[in-house]
């Protein structure tokens, strides 16, 4: 394979005299969070909890097993119905008080290291994260005021229907490593404001702020509402899934791992609600502003180290533009500066969360290189220690290729060519996943009737990966069903009850 110094001048920016971005005093209790507290494992089995960027172990968590599970789960049933009472306006209060926690800048500045030095992020990655994470708990806290439904009314003769909206009950919730703590707030949150309770099993890789956020808000919320497990996905987390007090599981995480739960569920038939991956088409036709989308993507494509579901990763340019965009985007990718997290504001890339996923993301690097694929800059590892991959632009991409299909979820973006509007739909919805896609363009009918093509949950105009709190999150196909964010989310973890009443005299 062509070495990464051939191509670009990417080294891993490092500072050696640096202080630590945590010390032992910031540490979340290592046990698991139930019914109110920190209570000790069923084992003595722990798991190791390493820094990406230095391959050093920060803390050690206990593995959780079924009979862990059991215990938060009735935890959360007898927990319950005195949420469920709840009304809105009281609900709202215990969510604007998580928000108003989690923002005071202490402990804004305290989840912003964790984040980082459990995951390598740059910190200003991590900021952004908490900064999301309060915001969705001020959304939800607003939005479970004013939900709606069907007016009120005779719609059979002499008898009067009312539309109830009710909490599900206890719901189980998964969460990946690539945003631990936004991930957790994209599902505790609307939960919470449903009027549900929960048991959360993040993962066994990035568990140290989900642990955090359970500690800093202990006493805002009734003993046995929230609850968080540590533990495997094939032990805990099955167990999680199929447990027949759970009414819900909802998982952000792998199609893999969406396909498990599923299975698991089965057997009970309670709700599942999966946002899987994503292989992000970003469509560039030959009168975009070819500058602005280069820029855009510099940030869109390697956001989080490119360890995002959304990523902007699969670029579809048409044929007549191609290398000049090819040069632009090549220019904005070999300018990122990759390093620690502890070595400046101006770090945009970090490594990759561990070992094994460092490995996959080589894997398809060196498979692609093998297939004829070229490198037009990055293409391998970088210099150890940490799990750090030079940033990729990968071209000469044919049709089909593993790289355009398959969900690689680090730092690479694939270029291919299209010769008309119809190949470009064509091929941006020949993929497996359907989570999110974008356009560029300067003719608006054009904007809107590619965007109307396209099969994706979420579709740019002019821009990617953009977020707010009030928009839905989630994908078609393989990305799964269901909707983070929004009052989408609402609907997602409540149940319609129809009620009516005889008045016929």
């Amino acid at each position: 394979m062509t070495s990464t110094a051939d191509l670009t001048a990417s080294t891993v920016r490092r500072a050696a005299d640096a202080p630590p971005l945590i010390t032992e005093a910031d540490l979340p209790q290592a046990r698991h969070f139930v019914d109110g507290t920190f209570v000790e494992a069923s084992t003595e089995r722990v798991i190791d909890v390493v820094d990406p960027s230095t391959e050093s172990v920060i803390a050690r968590i206990p593995e959780g097993t079924a009979e862990d599970i059991d215990r938060a789960v009735a935890a959360a049933v007898a927990a319950k119905d005195q949420w469920a009472r709840l009304v809105p306006k009281d609900r709202s209060e215990v969510l604007h008080a998580i928000a108003d926690r989690l923002a005071s800048a202490e402990h804004t500045d305290l989840l912003s290291r964790l984040e980082s030095a459990n995951t390598g992020k740059p910190l200003a990655v991590s900021r952004d994260d908490v900064g999301m994470t309060v915001d969705t708990f001020r959304f939800m806290a607003g939005a479970l005021r004013a939900t709606t439904s069907m007016a009120a009314g005779d719609y059979a003769e002499n008898h009067l229907s009312v539309i109830l909206r009710e909490p599900l009950g206890v719901i189980g919730v998964i969460t990946p490593w690539n945003y631990p703590l936004l991930m957790a707030a994209w599902k505790i949150a609307p939960i919470l404001a449903a009027g549900n309770t929960l048991v959360i099993k993040p993962s066994e890789q990035t568990p140290l702020t989900t642990l955090k956020f359970a500690e800093l808000v202990a006493d805002l919320l009734p003993s046995g509402v929230l609850n968080v497990v540590n533990g495997y996905g094939a032990d805990a987390g099955a167990r999680l899934a199929e447990h027949p007090d759970v009414n819900m599981i909802a998982l952000t995480g792998s199609v893999a791992s969406g396909r498990a739960v599923a299975r698991a569920a089965a057997d009970t038939l309670k709700r599942v609600h999966l946002e899987l991956g994503g292989k992000a088409p970003v469509v560039i036709f030959e009168d975009a502003d070819l500058a602005a989308t280069a820029s855009s993507l510099r940030v869109a494509s390697f956001w989080n180290s490119g360890q995002e579901c959304g990523a902007a990763c699969r670029v579809l340019v048409h044929e007549s533009v191609a290398e000049q965009f090819v040069e632009q985007l090549v220019g904005e990718v070999r300018a990122l500066v990759v390093g620690e997290p502890t070595s400046g504001e101006e770090v945009e890339v970090g490594p990759m969360v561990s070992k094994a996923h460092f490995d996959r993301v080589i894997g398809y690097l060196e498979r692609a290189t093998k297939e004829g694929v070229r490198v037009a800059t990055g293409g391998g590892a970088l210099d150890g220690p940490g799990y750090f991959v030079a940033p990729t632009v990968l071209v000469d991409v044919p049709e089909g290729a593993e790289v355009a299909r398959e969900e690689i979820f680090g730092p690479v973006v694939t270029v291919e060519t299209f010769a008309d509007e119809e190949e470009a739909v064509r091929r941006a919805n020949d993929v497996p996943l359907g989570l999110s896609a974008s356009v560029w363009t300067e003719n608006a009918r054009r904007s809107h009737d590619i965007a109307a093509r396209l099969d994706f949950g979420t579709v740019w105009v002019n821009s990617h990966l953009v977020l707010a709190g009030e928009v839905p999150w989630g994908g078609f196909k393989g990305s799964g069903y269901g909707r983070d964010l929004s009052i989408y989310a609402l609907d997602d973890y409540s149940r319609t009850k129809h009620v009516m009443h005889h008045h016929g005299r």
